[in-house]
């Protein structure tokens, strides 16, 4: 949606994937639209709640999945509730935002959060000639990105004229006459729009009331088969839980490839075909401006929290090969176990090479290699898209010295 709605003459409606009739008329699937889902009953087998137009409902099962996604984070906070404060997770908030904007002639915007939406969205908003601000309570840029990458994207968001204040805690949102007001602790900031990007929950509540097991974040607790705690009960996507390929623990990482994976998983196992799902990494990307950010397994802290003792190294690098015309530099951090040996995790930061690169340290980590078994790696090369050492192998090599100090 951020890149619809970074062009203004683009229909919203160009990202609908498949129409609700076409399941209808081409799967003979029995699509039910506008029917709200309030309870599930595991005693019974039935699921009930109200329509639109034909009232109450209660529809019995053999197999129940539950892929209710995830819901945008709202502070309980005055203000939050006036037109012009917007969320973007489904379609419908988009189409709102890009009628918003245009109706009210949006010339300045303020951005609670700066996570993966939040940065898409600041590009968009500043590709539409829309002033932007970003504003967040804690006074780490990115917690998760080793402070020498994060540092590199702050640079590249300010240079592009978006202002990020940190440490701000917003106490209220005012209308004003020209606009609206978010008030913080100690400033105020004046706009037409409010974009609130500070996260997203897993939408588990009637999972929780039929007494089905949560699990991190209150997403809901799933089997490598994405079975809950109840026999006859799947749950896929955004609301559900994972394993973490590299911990073996539990986690909730709501990412598209994993709900769309799920989802196939859990269609094998009601359909007879026992489909187990290995887990995630974590693996994600995203651009702002003219940088590519990507990240797979565990950062420093996050190491040291499942009680590993990491090493890392960061190594400033060339996006090709030395004599290659057009070569940027790439940023590259890497988290090894002392311990085991094992490769734990990787950020990069370029503008050229690092949204695919990611994909090599990733692998490495659903096959629990060790660093050494990662340094060995046969990588392609080539002058236009890297040095004959590619930054994997060269970040590698780094922390296997600093492993053995």
């Amino acid at each position: 949606m951020p890149y619809n709605i970074a062009d203004p003459g683009r229909d919203i409606n160009d990202l609908i994937v498949r129409a609700a009739k076409v399941f209808k008329e081409k799967q003979g699937i029995d699509v039910r639209t506008g029917y709200s889902v309030e309870s599930i009953h595991i005693s019974n087998k039935t699921v009930s709640g109200a329509t639109l137009e034909r009232g109450r409902f209660h529809f019995p099962y053999d197999k129940l999945l539950i892929a209710t996604g995830a819901a945008p984070i709202i502070p309980e906070l005055p203000g939050f509730d006036l037109p012009g404060v917007l969320a973007l997770k489904l379609l419908e908030d988009g189409r709102k935002m890009k009628q918003f904007i245009q109706e009210h002639k949006v010339g300045k915007t303020v951005i609670l959060g700066m996570g993966y939406i939040a940065m898409e969205m600041c590009e968009a908003l500043k590709a539409t000639g829309i002033d932007v601000k970003m504003i967040k309570p804690r006074t780490t840029f990115i917690p998760w990105m080793n402070q020498d990458l994060a540092a590199v994207v702050k640079q590249e968001i300010e240079g592009n004229g978006v202002r990020v204040h940190l440490g701000q805690n917003v106490r209220r949102i005012e209308k004003t006459d020209k606009g609206l007001k978010v008030v913080c602790t100690d400033t105020a900031f004046d706009c037409e729009m409010v974009l609130v990007a500070v996260g997203i929950r897993p939408r588990s509540e009637a999972a929780e009331a039929a007494g089905l097991a949560l699990g991190p974040e209150k997403s809901i607790s799933v089997d490598k088969t994405l079975l809950t705690s109840n026999d006859d009960v799947y749950a896929a996507g955004d609301c559900a839980d994972a394993y973490h390929v590299v911990t073996g623990q539990k986690t909730w990482i709501p990412l598209a490839l994993r709900a769309n994976r799920a989802g196939w998983a859990v269609a094998d196992n009601v359909m007879g075909a026992r489909t187990e799902l290995q887990g995630v990494a974590g693996t994600a990307v995203y651009k702002v401006f003219g940088l590519q950010v990507a990240r797979t397994g565990l950062s420093m802290r996050e190491a040291e929290k499942f009680g590993f003792e990491p090493s890392e190294v960061v190594i400033q690098t060339r996006s090709r090969a030395h004599a290659h015309p057009g070569a940027s530099t790439l940023y590259v951090q890497m988290v090894g176990d002392r311990k085991s040996g094992r490769l734990l995790g990787a950020q990069m930061v370029g503008r050229e090479g690092a949204a695919h690169r990611i994909n090599a340290p990733a692998v490495a980590l659903h096959a629990a290699m060790t660093v050494e078994e990662f340094s060995q790696t046969d990588l392609a090369y080539a002058p236009p898209f890297g040095p004959s050492w590619d930054p994997m192998l060269t970040a590698a090599n780094q922390l296997l010295k600093e492993m053995k100090l």
